[in-house]
């Protein structure tokens, strides 16, 4: 028997949902908070699992609030544009061979993709 609230999304989906939660926020927000402005088809507990997890990733930071936490972005997540660089490079540090990643990142990018990486580069800021 199930209620819907078992309904399996991508982690990466809800991740996501919780951080744009935090990110429109006015401040820090216990888990009942994030859970109140999603929608009360998720769990507290979920919530909490995924603000745990995020926290590991080091993408939100934490503070004591009574016998819990609050939680809010850390300053260079403060966007879905951060989110994806902390994301690239989470993934480049799992690598000891970073030379051979970005190559082969770089080499599976498109022209224009190419170009803008290289402008980046060349650029002084």
């Amino acid at each position: 028997m199930t209620d819907g609230k078992d309904e399996r999304r991508p982690a990466g989906e809800l991740e996501a949902s919780v951080m744009a939660a935090l990110w429109v926020a006015d401040g820090p927000r216990t888990p009942g908070q994030v859970q109140a402005s999603l929608g009360a088809d998720l769990a507290r507990t979920t919530v909490t699992t995924i603000l745990s997890r995020l926290h590991g990733k080091g993408v939100v930071e934490r503070q004591r609030r009574g016998r819990g936490f609050v939680y809010f972005p850390v300053q260079d997540v403060q966007d879905a544009h951060g989110l994806t660089a902390r994301r690239m490079h989470s993934e480049l540090d799992r690598d000891s061979d970073r030379e051979t990643v970005l190559a082969r990142f770089v080499a599976q990018l498109n022209p224009d993709d190419e170009r803008i990486l290289r402008d980046l580069l060349e650029s002084d800021g």
